[in-house]
C-alpha cells in the first residue's frame, strides 16, 4: 500500500505546477494590511471586536452559547429570518448568539461564472450591500461556513466576510472533500484558499477564527472516528503552524452515540492542547425521522448530553439545536424559533444533572481515540516527508491531502479501520446496518434478475455519500455491474462516464435544493450527445423557487421529465427492471 501510495504522491507532484506557499502568503499578508473588519450589531450590543472575544467572555462565565442555521432562498428572506429569530428570543427572555448563514453553493464560484451554475438552497449573496447587510440584520453575530473559503473564490468571499464583520469563516474540512459546482481547477481552488486562509492568520490578533467542520469533510468519510482524530491533529497542524491561523473546530452532525457526542468535546479540547475554541457544535442530524414528532424526544437526549458536556468541559462551541423538521426539508423560521426555545428549557435540566452525571465512558473515548489519532497524524507526515512532500509547504499538504481522498489516507494510515479493532463513525454504522437489513430483499432472486450483470452508474449531486453507498452496496449484493463515480458530480461528467462505460441506467442521489435543475440539465447534456438511458432520482427531491422561502418537494415535476424518483427502497428492483426490460 505504501509503495503504490508512494508513486501514487510522485505523480501528482509532477502533474501540477503549484506555487510556493511563502509567495501566496507575501500575497494574504498584502491583502490583509487592507482589510478592516467591520463591526457588527452584535459586537455594538454586547460590546466585543470579534466572536472570538465574546466566546472567550462566555467561557470565563459558564454561559452556554447557541447557534442557528438560517438560509432562506434569498437573503431578503434570510435578512428578514435573522430579525425574526431575534425578535422571537427577545420575546421568550433567551439570547441567540450566532447564526450560520447557509449559503447557495454558487457562492464558492468566482462572480462571473455564479449565474451560470444551478441554483441550489440557500441565499446568494449578489452585492455589497447585501454583504454590508450580514452583520446588520439583527444584533446576532453571523457565521460564515458553508461556500466562503476552501473554493476557487476564497480571496474574495474573505474579505467581503471579513469587511462585514464576519470574523469565524470557514469552511476548511469543505475544501477537501466539496468542490464548486462546475468547476475542474483544484489548483487554484488550493492557492485561493491557501491565500484565504493566510489572510486569517495575518489578522489573528484581531480575533479571526477558521472554521473546519469535521463532519462535512473527510471526517464524514473515515471509517473509524481515531482516523478522524488524527486529521484533526494533521488541520491543526496546516493551519495553526503553517498558516499561523487560530482553528476551531466543528463536529456533531454525524455522531449519534452520546458517548461519543460528549466525548468529542473532551477530544477536540485535547488536540487543541487545552485552548480549544470551537465554532459550533451540530445537532444529531442521522438520527432524525421523517415524523418530526418523534425527534423531540431524540433531541432531548442529544441536547442534555451536549450542553453536560459544554458545563464540564467549556470550549465556546455553540450549541447547534436541529430543527424537527430536519429528515423533511429545510427548516422555517417557526421550526428554528420552536428547537431553540425547547432548548433553553433542556439547559435547565442539563444544569440540574450535571453535578451528578458521570463523564467517564466519554472521557475514555475521547483518551483513545486522541492517542491513536496523534500516531496517525504523525506517521503520516513523517511518510510524507520520506517520500519527497515538503510538509512546511501548505499549498503542496493542502493539494496533496484533497488529491488523494479519505480512503487513500486512512487505508494508509489506519489499516485497523476496517477491522474489529476500530471505533467506527456512527454514519457509516448505520449505513452498514441499513444495508443488512435490506441484504435479504436485494439478494433475493428476483433482484437478481433484474440486476444480474448490469451496467449502473451512480453519482451524487452533491456532498452527500452515504445513501450512494448503501445502493451500491445493495445493487452489488444484487450482482449488478456498479460504476459509482461519487459525490459532487456535474451532468457532463456523468454523460460523459455513462458513455465510456456503456451504463445501462444512470442512478442520482440528490440533496441540496437542485433537483429539479440538476434532473434539466441532466437530460439536456444526454440529448446533446445523443445518450438515450433510464434514470432515477433519490434522496432529498427538493428545489428552490422563487416564490417560497424554504425549498419544495419536486417529484411530480422530475416524473414528468420521464426520470424515476425513487423514494422506498422496495420499490427500486420492479421500477428499475420495467425500463431495463
Amino acid at each position: 500500500m505504501h509503495k503504490a501510495l508512494q508513486e501514487k504522491i510522485a505523480s501528482i507532484i509532477k502533474s501540477v505546477d503549484l506555487p510556493k506557499s511563502c509567495e501566496v502568503l507575501n500575497e494574504s499578508k498584502r491583502i490583509a494590511e487592507s482589510v478592516q473588519i467591520g463591526r457588527t450589531a452584535f459586537m455594538e450590543k454586547y460590546d466585543v471586536s470579534s466572536e472570538l472575544e465574546y466566546k472567550r467572555r462566555c467561557i470565563k462565565e459558564g454561559r452556554i452559547m447557541y447557534h442557528a442555521h438560517i438560509g432562506m432562498n434569498t437573503w431578503a428572506e434570510t435578512a428578514e429570518g435573522l430579525r425574526g429569530v431575534y425578535e422571537f428570543a427577545e420575546a421568550n427572555n433567551f439570547r441567540l448568539d450566532r447564526a450560520g448563514i447557509c449559503l447557495d453553493r454558487r457562492m464558492a464560484l468566482p462572480k462571473e461564472m455564479r449565474k451560470s451554475a444551478p441554483q441550489e438552497s440557500g441565499p446568494y449573496l449578489e452585492t455589497e450591500e447585501d454583504w454590508m447587510q450580514v452583520g446588520q440584520a439583527a444584533p446576532i453575530q453571523p457565521h460564515m461556513g458553508d461556500f466562503i473559503i476552501g473554493f476557487p473564490a476564497s480571496t474574495e468571499n474573505a474579505i467581503a466576510a471579513l469587511r462585514a464583520g464576519v470574523t469565524t469563516v470557514g469552511n476548511l474540512s469543505q475544501f477537501f472533500a466539496h468542490e464548486a459546482p462546475m468547476w475542474k481547477r483544484r489548483d487554484i481552488t488550493t492557492v485561493e484558499s491557501v491565500k484565504a486562509f493566510g489572510i486569517l492568520g495575518y489578522l489573528r490578533d484581531k480575533g479571526t477564527l477558521l472554521h473546519s467542520y469535521l463532519d462535512d469533510g473527510f471526517g464524514a468519510l473515515f471509517l473509524d472516528c481515531c482516523t478522524s482524530a488524527g486529521w484533526a491533529y494533521l488541520e491543526r497542524y496546516i493551519v495553526e503552524e503553517l498558516l499561523g491561523a487560530k482553528l476551531a473546530h466543528c463536529v456533531g452532525g454525524l455522531v449519534s452515540d452520546p458517548i461519543k457526542r460528549s466525548g468529542w468535546i473532551f477530544a477536540l479540547d485535547e488536540i487543541h492542547d487545552h485552548d480549544c475554541i470551537g465554532s459550533m457544535f451540530f445537532g444529531d442530524t442521522i438520527s432524525a425521522q421523517r415524523d418530526p414528532e418523534k425527534n423531540r424526544s431524540l433531541s432531548y437526549e442529544y441536547l442534555l448530553w451536549d450542553l453536560m458536556a459544554q458545563i464540564e468541559c467549556p470550549t465556546g462551541h455553540g450549541i447547534m439545536p436541529v430543527p424537527l423538521t430536519e429528515a423533511l426539508r429545510a427548516p422555517s423560521l417557526d421550526e428554528i424559533c420552536e428547537i431553540q426555545l425547547l432548548t433553553r428549557e433542556v439547559e435547565k435540566i442539563a444544569r440540574r444533572m450535571h453535578p451528578h452525571f458521570d463523564f467517564t465512558a466519554s472521557k475514555e473515548f475521547a483518551k483513545t481515540i486522541c492517542t491513536k489519532g496523534k500516531k496517525i497524524f504523525q506517521n503520516s507526515l513523517d511518510f510524507f516527508e520520506e517520500v519527497g512532500v515538503d510538509t512546511k509547504d501548505a499549498v503542496q499538504m493542502l493539494y496533496l491531502l484533497k488529491t488523494i481522498g479519505p480512503r487513500t489516507f486512512e487505508d494508509a494510515f489506519n489499516p485497523d479501520a476496517r477491522s474489529g479493532k476500530s471505533i467506527p463513525n456512527d454514519i457509516f454504522s448505520m449505513t452498514l446496518k441499513t444495508a443488512d437489513a435490506w441484504s435479504p430483499f436485494f439478494s433475493s432472486q428476483e433482484t437478481r434478475k433484474i440486476f444480474q450483470s448490469r451496467k449502473v452508474l451512480l453519482a451524487s449531486t452533491d456532498v452527500h455519500e452515504h445513501g450512494l453507498l448503501l445502493v451500491d452496496k445493495l445493487l452489488r449484493t444484487s450482482n449488478a455491474d456498479v460504476i459509482n463515480i461519487g459525490v459532487e458530480r456535474n451532468p457532463d461528467e456523468v454523460v460523459q462516464t455513462a458513455v465510456e462505460e456503456n451504463a445501462e441506467v444512470i442512478f442520482i442521489s440528490t440533496h441540496n435544493g437542485m433537483a429539479l435543475e440538476y434532473a434539466r440539465n441532466l437530460l439536456d447534456e444526454m440529448e446533446e450527445h445523443d445518450v438515450s438511458l433510464p434514470v432515477c432520482m433519490g434522496g432529498m427531491i427538493n428545489q428552490n423557487t422563487e416564490e417560497g422561502t424554504v425549498p419544495v418537494q419536486v417529484d411530480e415535476d422530475i416524473e414528468n421529465l420521464g426520470i424515476m424518483v425513487i423514494s422506498d427502497l422496495n420499490t427500486l428492483p420492479a421500477r428499475v427492471g420495467g425500463v431495463l426490460e
